[in-house]
């Protein structure tokens, strides 16, 4: 999506939320006999978006409160293989104004098959990222899928492949992509603000602590089975479920994609590059002796053609801050820089001293009314009415899957180098490792037999 197009996107959004309050605060008052909770279940001028929310422990519910907020939306089915993750989703979806509850199930592919679902949010393990957006694209869905768009590299090319044989919106959970202050530093960025751009620095900091898993037995409310779906079967052991199986490489991608894929997705659109040329890591798991596989410690440093260059650093156990934040971006250009992490950015010159300092629009400004509690909230919402405008309109949307497999590759690419231990060579044209076997076979992965994707 363009620049313009995104603008243009954004003003759409303002005139017609207000429209629609007609003067009312937030969600209280009434127009023209209706609250505007009522309102949100009448079809309007658009027809009414049936949604299947598939994973809704945790950041899933958070989003299924996002998604039954918006017009001419209604959640119509959950899904998780966690049955105590149902009950928590409902009353979040209900509470957020919602009028009918939704269908509960613990099977997608039950849910794929439903015939009345328009499209599908999805905030499942990486693992299963890329096949249920294949499985979804094959049953006319279109779907809303939470970075990293993939596991690996092929899933993520069959991702793409998918989303473009079935003429389907397949929308990266990249949030930022629909900020509408960040759209204006990148739109100067891209107009030479701080000359030709040759460098974006990205980081992560967080104070994650040791894990160890131990064998057990797989407990009475889950569906282990499904929730390894196409990954092949492992024994169950306690501690992986549901957040640290983000460390192992059976089912996770590391920090590099659990948080990585944010800051390098707004790189990589700030500096213009596709596919880079040349991908390395180095790191480790330095701070504790424990059961992690991917590194706590990471630095990936990725050279585009054009002389421009990408670096990411991370540190997961250790939180001291870098230039002040816990995650940010800073691009480098001729004459000057540009600092950004979330909808604001600054502007410095070639000797640090700030020339411009951009704030955010205020949660009422971004959203036209829409109550909402925290910047971060009002990015998922911008985000999630870009993918319901992008369907209604037949259009891509401000991450289309083709944009997230970009960004994706990159760390996929580092986390490649990291674990053959050595630099990649990359073909710019495609993203595709050249003269490495080696590292050539973690292009893709072995899938449970039966659970293989295909497009």
């Amino acid at each position: 999506m363009s620049n313009n197009s995104r603008r243009d996107f954004i003003k759409k959004i303002g005139i017609g939320t207000a429209a629609i309050s007609i003067g009312n605060n937030m969600f209280g008052g009434t127009a023209s006999g209706f609250t505007a909770k009522s309102y949100r279940n009448i079809i309007g001028a658009n027809e009414r978006i049936n949604i299947a929310a598939i994973g809704v422990n945790s950041r899933g519910n958070s989003m299924c409160g996002t998604i039954a907020r918006q017009k001419n939306v209604q959640i119509v089915s959950v899904c998780d293989v966690d049955k105590r993750a149902i009950p928590k989703a409902l009353k979040t979806i209900i509470e957020a104004g919602q009028l009918n509850t939704p269908k509960s199930e613990n099977d997608l592919r039950k849910v794929l098959e439903d015939k009345s679902i328009d499209a599908i949010y999805t905030a499942t393990p990486d693992h299963w990222h890329a096949p249920l957006t294949i499985m979804a694209c094959q049953a006319g869905k279109h779907v809303y899928v939470e970075k990293p768009l993939s596991h690996n590299p092929r899933e993520g090319e069959m991702a793409v492949a998918a989303a473009r044989k079935y003429n389907r919106v397949v929308q990266m959970g990249a949030q930022r992509r629909s900020a509408p202050t960040l759209t204006k530093g990148i739109q100067l960025l891209h107009e030479g603000i701080i000359g030709r751009v040759y460098m974006a620095k990205t980081w992560y900091t967080n104070t994650r602590k040791e894990t160890f898993l131990k064998p057990g037995n797989v407990p009475d409310w889950l569906d282990y089975d499904l929730w390894q779906g196409p990954a092949p079967r492992v024994d169950y052991k306690e501690g992986l479920i549901h957040y640290n199986w983000h460390w192992f490489w059976h089912w996770g991608t590391g920090e590099a994609l659990n948080n990585g894929t944010h800051e390098v997705d707004v790189a990589r659109w700030g500096l213009g590059v596709d596919f880079p040329m040349r991908v390395s890591s180095l790191g480790g798991r330095y701070q504790f002796n424990d059961d992690w596989e991917t590194p706590d410690t990471q630095v990936v440093s990725i050279d585009y053609p054009g002389r421009v260059s990408l670096v990411w650093e991370n540190r997961s156990c250790n939180g001291r801050k870098i230039e002040g934040q816990e995650r940010g971006i800073i691009f480098y250009g001729e004459n000057g820089s540009l600092d950004t992490g979330d909808d604001a950015y600054k502007i410095y010159d070639l000797q640090g001293k700030l020339i411009q300092d951009v704030k955010p629009a205020s949660a009422g400004e971004a959203l036209a009314g829409r109550n909402t509690a925290s910047p971060s909230l009002g990015l998922d919402s911008l985000h999630m009415m870009d993918f319901l405008d992008a369907i209604r309109n037949n259009r891509r949307p401000n991450c289309d899957v083709e944009l997230g497999y970009k960004s994706t590759v990159a760390m996929q690419l580092g986390n490649i180098s990291w674990r053959v231990g050595r630099d990649l060579k990359i073909d710019p044209k495609n993203g595709h490792i050249i003269g490495d076997q080696d590292a050539q076979k973690l292009w893709g992965r072995s899938y449970e037999k039966g659970w293989e994707p295909k497009i």
